[in-house]
C-alpha cells in the first residue's frame, strides 16, 4: 500500500492561476487540502507579472510540500495573443514547480476529463460536480479556475493509481 500523498494540481494562465491540494490515501480515498487562484494585475508589465505568479506558486508549494505536482497541458486556441499569454504563465507555473524539484506531469484537458469524469468530452459543469463528489465537498470549488486545479490533482492521481496497478498486475 502507497503512503499518504500529496499533489498539486495548477491550471495555469497570466491573469489568473488555480491551484489545488488533493491527498490520496492509501485506500485509494481523496482528500480535499486546499485550493486557491494567483492573480496578476493588467497594471503591471508582464515581466513583474510573471515573477508575481513565479513567486506565489512558489510560496504556496513551500507552504503545502506537495509531493507532486500536474499542470495542465496548453491546448490550442483561436485567439493567438490569449494562447500566447496563457503559455507565458504556464512557463512561470513550471518554473516555480520545477525549482521545487518535484516529480512533474502535464495532461491535456481531454485527459483531465476522462479521468475524473470518464468521459473526455465532458462540459465544465460535469467536471466541477465530479470534484465536488469525489472530494466530498458541500459545494463546487470556486472560482472556476481553482476548481480546475482540483481536477488536474485528481487526474494525476487517477492516472498514476492506474498506472501503477498495470506494473503490479
Amino acid at each position: 500500500m502507497v503512503d499518504p500523498r500529496v499533489v498539486i494540481g495548477v491550471d495555469p494562465g497570466l491573469a489568473v492561476t488555480g491551484y489545488g491540494l488533493v491527498r490520496e490515501h492509501p485506500d485509494g480515498s481523496l482528500e480535499y487540502l486546499a485550493h486557491g487562484v494567483i492573480k496578476t494585475s493588467s497594471q503591471e508589465n508582464d515581466p513583474q507579472r510573471l515573477l508575481s505568479l513565479y513567486l506565489e506558486l512558489k510560496r504556496v508549494v513551500e507552504h503545502h510540500r506537495p509531493d507532486s505536482c500536474a499542470v495542465e497541458k496548453l491546448f490550442m486556441q483561436r485567439n493567438v495573443k490569449t494562447a500566447i499569454r496563457v503559455g507565458e504563465g504556464r512557463g512561470a507555473a513550471l518554473v516555480a514547480l520545477a525549482s521545487a524539484d518535484l516529480p512533474l506531469r502535464e495532461y491535456t484537458p481531454s485527459e483531465i476529463k476522462q479521468a475524473v469524469v470518464g468521459y473526455g468530452n465532458a462540459d465544465k459543469n460535469q467536471v466541477q460536480e465530479m470534484v465536488k463528489l469525489l472530494l466530498s465537498m458541500q459545494e463546487v470549488p470556486r472560482p472556476d479556475d481553482a476548481a480546475d486545479a482540483l481536477a488536474v490533482a485528481i487526474c494525476h492521481i487517477h492516472t498514476n493509481t492506474r498506472r501503477l496497478l498495470r506494473e503490479d498486475g
